[in-house]
This record gives C-alpha cells, structure tokens and sequence, in this order.
C-alpha cells in the first residue's frame, strides 16, 4: 500500500484531495513534519491561496528544505493548482517572493478575461505525458505557469491565450486545474498517478 503525505502547510484544499484519496481505500496522513515527508511513498501538494503567503507558510513549517530533498530523491510527487506555480522561481503575483525553483520559470498572470478563471475547461495532452486524457478539467486560478523548457509541459488549456495547464518532468507531476473537483476525468488521473 502506498504511503500517501499530503503536505500541511495551514492552505490548500486538503479535504477533497482526502476524500478522493479515501475512496480508492487509499490511506494517507497529513503532516508538515519533516521525516514524514522524506519517507513518503507519494507527495502530495495542495493548492489555493497566495504565492507569498504559501512560500512564507512552508518557511515557518521549515518544510522547504524537506520538499525540495524529497524531489530530488525521487520520491513521487503531486502538485495541484498553486502547488504547480510554488515549483516555479517567481510569480506576478507576489514579485519579491521566490519560489521553490524546482523548474526555472515564472507565473503570470491572465492580462485578459475575467479572472479567476473558474469552471471547466479542456486540456489536450502534450507527448511528454503519462497519466491524462484529452478532457474537461475543473479551474480556478488569476495565474499560469511560464516553464522556461517546453518540454516540461505534459497539457495546455485555453482561456483567452494557450497556457500551459499541466507540467511532467521525472517524478514530479503538477496541474494547474483541480482534479479532485473534475469529477470522472480527476478520478482516472488520481488513479493512474497512485497505481
């Protein structure tokens, strides 16, 4: 069975995640402790909030450090929503602040459109992807990744412009919309990404 760690950093929409989780008869902890993280078997980083305030939450937990080593180790790691965009260096929406910069690139924001965007919107798949489909995606975000490397991006989405929706690179996979809100299309990706 796998070890699932949903990262607590006091944000984040933990309890849907939880409840998808539970369904499947996964079993999972939520924790901000630091040998936690690092003996995961699967990370999961929930997302909604503030870039800053977020950054600012993982400093006072001292869970950056541990985030970034459980990475690096390979331990398989799930971002949602602001949990893609704290993978980047820095956001529009918080310009002093810096991110976790596991991917060099930036987050801006949609310059046109009514924002947030919220609601269902389509993705199509890149090569570079292993668990989505082609389909309708739950959002809500003011703000998209900019990944410096293309090849990173594992599915884009249109909302006034084409923006990256979705990044894959080795053992971390992250999206900008809200699987566990996407009803039968979330479903296939969570399993797919604990099988």
């Amino acid at each position: 069975m796998n070890k699932v760690v949903i990262i607590d950093y006091g944000a984040g929409n933990i309890k849907s995640i939880g409840n998808m989780l539970s369904s499947f008869d996964i079993q999972y902890e939520i924790t901000s402790d630091e040998k936690k993280i690092l003996s995961a078997d699967r990370l999961i980083f929930p997302g909604q909030g503030h870039f800053e305030q977020a950054m600012q939450k993982l400093k006072s937990k001292n869970v950056i450090e541990p985030i970034k080593s459980a990475i690096s180790k390979g331990i398989p790691f799930l971002g949602i929503c602001l949990g893609l965009q704290v993978l980047f260096e820095k956001s529009e929406e918080a310009p002093n602040a810096e991110g976790l910069s596991i991917f060099k690139g930036e987050v801006k924001k949609f310059q046109t459109g009514k924002t947030p965007q919220i609601g269902w919107n389509e993705i199509k798949t890149t090569d570079n992807n292993s668990f989505l489909e082609d389909d309708y995606f739950y959002f809500v975000n003011s703000y998209y990744v900019v990944p410096d490397d293309d090849k990173i991006i594992s599915s884009t989405a249109n909302y006034h412009i084409d923006f990256c929706s979705s990044v894959e690179y080795k053992n971390v996979v992250a999206t900008q919309f809200h699987p566990e809100k996407s009803s039968k299309a979330g479903i296939k990706f969570f399993k797919k990404w604990i099988n």
